[in-house]
């Protein structure tokens, strides 16, 4: 049995608490908050969790093996690190940090105190994405060419983080995690229009280039009239749609393409377009974020390497702060 710390019950912090609390191999001992109303939600929901104000409380007791941190993305470092050199494994919600230097810290401190580091990269759990990640490296949609996609919503608009650092982290991940390598460059651009004196983008367009020709585009904004969950992946044999707002058809692989002909006669080539099959696979109906949780406990029960680990959440770091630079600098493109 995993015992739990959990700091910051509110918005996304009570879907850690709801799975942490269910899973066999786990049990939340102690929640900390500041919210009087978190707290007292909590205490109606969980009666048999004890509550704090104090975050000591939670990385100075012995009998708590991990700490789960879904605060705000401005304290993911202190709050991590003091975690870490408590000689508790840590669990961080995504972004990791905010500063790239933070994060090395974190890493580097991960492994020196012989802790796990793993970051809430939520959509590296998900069965549709798990179903994608099988299909590329199985060759079936042959070489990939481009990915597109699109985060979008009307709110919730945050004040600190802007709409890049917010939503992106989620596609960024799933771009790594299916193509298997980082981007070389990347270029942004974004405004704030609702927050102009914060200096808050509302929306950001940002493009990856890899080594290989491999090209990413991702697409956010709190300030869009639809809620869209998508992301496009192009290849040389098919291209696949994978659409999270679908309650369940989520992937649709197109057998469509352009195939190289030869002309044996005048001994030229030509293109060719082809159409074929659209095929709706079935895709494993499990929550993304408890197959997540579940993992943070079997990695902490059998000091498992998380999918998710401190490294990735720093190379996600690493691209949005490149991509941040890019944006500031009106679309200059920043090598990684």
């Amino acid at each position: 049995m995993v015992n739990i710390g959990l700091v910051g019950a509110g918005a996304w912090g009570k879907h850690l608490l709801r799975n942490f609390a269910g899973l066999p191999g786990s049990r939340v001992k102690t929640v900390c908050d500041l919210s009087d109303k978190v707290r007292s939600f909590v205490k109606s929901t969980y009666p048999d969790i004890a509550i704090t104000t104090e975050y000591e409380d939670l990385i100075s007791d012995p009998e708590i093996d991990a700490i789960v941190i879904a605060t705000t993305p401005e304290t993911h470092y202190k709050l991590a690190s003091m975690a870490l050199k408590s000689g508790k494994d840590t669990f961080v919600e995504k972004p990791l940090v905010l500063k790239v230097e933070d994060g090395e810290d974190l890493v580097t401190l991960a492994e020196r105190q012989r802790k796990l580091l793993m970051v809430g990269h939520i959509m590296v759990y998900h069965p549709a994405v798990l179903k994608l990640k099988e299909m590329i490296d199985s060759g079936e949609l042959g070489d990939i060419y481009y990915l597109y996609g699109a985060r979008l919503n009307l709110g919730k608009v945050r004040e600190i983080e802007n709409a890049l650092w917010s939503f992106a982290p989620h596609d960024i991940s799933i771009v790594l995690f299916l193509l298997g390598k980082e981007p070389v460059s990347v270029t942004a651009v974004g405004c704030p229009y609702l927050q102009k004196s914060k200096g808050v983008e509302d929306v950001s367009f940002m493009t990856m280039l890899f080594g290989e020709g491999e090209m990413a585009n991702i697409h956010v904004s709190w300030l869009d009239p639809n809620k869209v969950r998508k992301l496009t992946v192009v290849g040389s044999k098919k291209m696949v749609v994978f659409d999270d707002t679908e309650a369940s058809e989520k992937i649709r692989i197109y057998d469509k393409g352009v195939d190289m002909n030869h002309d044996y006669q005048t001994y030229g080539e030509y293109l060719s377009l082809r159409t074929g099959d659209i095929v709706i696979p079935k895709v494993n109906s499990s929550e993304p974020l408890r197959s997540e949780c579940l993992h943070f406990i079997e990695c902490v029960e059998k000091r498992n390497h998380p999918r998710s680990d401190g490294a990735e959440g720093l190379k996600v770091s690493r691209i949005l702060a490149a991509a941040q630079k890019s944006m500031d600098s009106g679309g200059v493109p920043e090598k990684i």
